[in-house]
């Protein structure tokens, strides 16, 4: 268990870290789908731990979210794109009124 648990804080702590350092707004959204997945590892982990398939069943829950949050992400860069033909972030921070 405790391997899960380091592979897990090593997932999100590489998450956490190209979310503060990436200015493209697909590397941001692959940063936090990484940070998703260390949180699934965890629910596994634990769930497996207490021997009770809890886990298993908010990791699946967790992935089904995970996945329509990468799409709307997704189909939020296409139309970033676009609209300035660059996915940085500052492009969009320009785009507020």
């Amino acid at each position: 268990m405790q391997a899960w648990l380091i592979l897990a804080a090593a997932l999100f702590s590489l998450g956490l870290f190209g979310l503060l350092t990436r200015r493209n707004a697909v590397g941001i959204l692959l940063s936090v789908e990484l940070m998703a997945n260390a949180v699934n590892v965890v629910l596994v982990a634990f769930g497996r731990w207490h021997g009770v398939a809890d886990g298993q069943v908010f990791a699946l829950f967790t992935t089904a979210i995970t996945v329509a949050e990468a799409a709307i992400g997704l189909a939020l860069v296409i139309l970033l794109y676009r609209q300035r033909q660059d996915v940085l972030v500052d492009a969009a921070t320009e785009m507020r009124g």
